[in-house]
């Protein structure tokens, strides 16, 4: 079955599709505005992995990734959804068109791409997004995105009883801490993302910051068969960081 990874040439979706390789299955990576990670990511996976470029906040872009994606062999698909967009900001201050734009890129994505992806989705289908402990928990300039992926976890909730029935799944991973370099957009340069993550790590119960394995494993379970009655869940892979 292929698999579609949006945002899989960078950072969590990258690592997930690392993990995800020895499957196989044909991967879709999808990805929007560094084209030099795209290729060498492709390199790194070949012959498995293609990367088609498309910006998930637009749901006709979300249409042609998806797509290309299902026709690239023609049978159904897994989807990961590991796509998202930095916009740092409180709320009160929050430029709204860009706040929008975060709300369709990090979290209305979902929609645009269960929807596009129907006629590939079929038993056995599984669609895995990557959410964070900011869906549920107030963070510092994290709204823009936080707001969205609450979004999406209320999707998934509200798609359940609409794929169940079709005998697809929908769940959530949310990673804990990752040394990404989102992290640094986040909290306003390099050095202040130092500071962020060696904070994240000492008070981490488990010691440490989130690796790719910690979640990927999840989300590789979450596409297989000893998932097949798993739904409409949150699975949080951070250590004991956010116990919700």
């Amino acid at each position: 079955m292929t698999i579609l990874i949006t945002g899989g040439t960078k950072g969590i979706g990258l690592a997930i599709a690392r993990h995800l390789a020895p499957r196989g299955e044909p991967l879709v990576l999808g990805w929007q505005g560094d084209e030099a990670a795209a290729q060498a990511a492709v390199a790194e996976l070949a012959p498995l992995a293609r990367a088609v470029r498309a910006d998930v906040g637009d749901a006709a872009a979300c249409a042609r990734l998806v797509r290309e994606a299902g026709e690239l062999d023609g049978g159904p698909l897994h989807i990961v959804h590991s796509a998202a967009s930095i916009y740092p900001t409180p709320l009160l201050e929050a430029d709204l068109t860009a706040f929008e734009g975060a709300i369709r890129t990090n979290g209305l994505s979902l929609l645009y791409l269960v929807q596009a992806a129907l006629p590939w989705l079929a038993p056995g289908s599984s669609i895995v997004f990557i959410s964070s402990a900011g869906a549920r928990q107030v963070l510092a300039n994290y709204a823009a995105l936080g707001c969205a992926k609450a979004l999406a976890e209320s999707l998934i909730r509200y798609l359940v009883p609409e794929l169940a029935p079709r005998g697809v799944r929908i769940n959530a991973v949310a990673p804990g801490l990752v040394a990404t370099t989102s992290v640094a957009k986040m909290a306003g340069g390099e050095q202040a993302a130092e500071r962020v993550l060696d904070r994240g790590a000492r008070a981490n119960p488990s010691g440490r910051l989130a690796e790719g394995a910690d979640y990927a494993a999840v989300v590789d379970f979450l596409l297989g068969d000893g998932a097949r009655f798993v739904q409409g869940q949150v699975i949080h892979a951070n250590g004991g960081a956010y116990v919700p």
